[in-house]
């Protein structure tokens, strides 16, 4: 499975930013995906994932409320509507898919993208 992720950029805090991430090559076998963020330095940190069958979203305490996962019906896709943004948001963010176990674990997740960059400024 290979993945896609764009849609980063540079945005005020406050202002809103929509990443995507395609799926292709053997994509039946992906029953969720989601997405992580790493800041510098930092490790990498549960952001949110979406079931593919239930459409049930999971997300990290830091972003519910503001941050919307979905996944496209049409296409292997998920986005993620990233709204109120803050300087803390800033990272590089990953979508991956889920093999199993817990959703906020990324050794949960075994293909990755390559990542996208989101840049806050205060």
């Amino acid at each position: 499975v290979q993945l896609q992720a764009s849609g980063g950029g540079l945005v005020q805090a406050g202002g809103s930013l929509r990443l995507s991430c395609a799926a292709s090559g053997p994509t039946r076998r992906i029953r969720s995906m989601g997405w992580f963020r790493a800041a510098p330095g930092k490790e990498r940190d549960f952001v949110a994932t979406v079931n593919w069958s239930s459409r049930n979203a999971y997300y990290a305490d830091s972003v519910k409320g503001r941050f919307t996962i979905s996944r496209d019906g049409a296409k292997v896709a998920i986005t993620l509507e990233m709204n109120n943004l803050k300087p803390e948001d800033a990272a590089v963010y990953f979508c991956a898919t889920h093999r199993g176990g817990l959703y906020d674990n990324p050794g949960s997740y075994d293909y990755w993208g390559q990542g996208t960059q989101v840049t806050v400024s205060s």
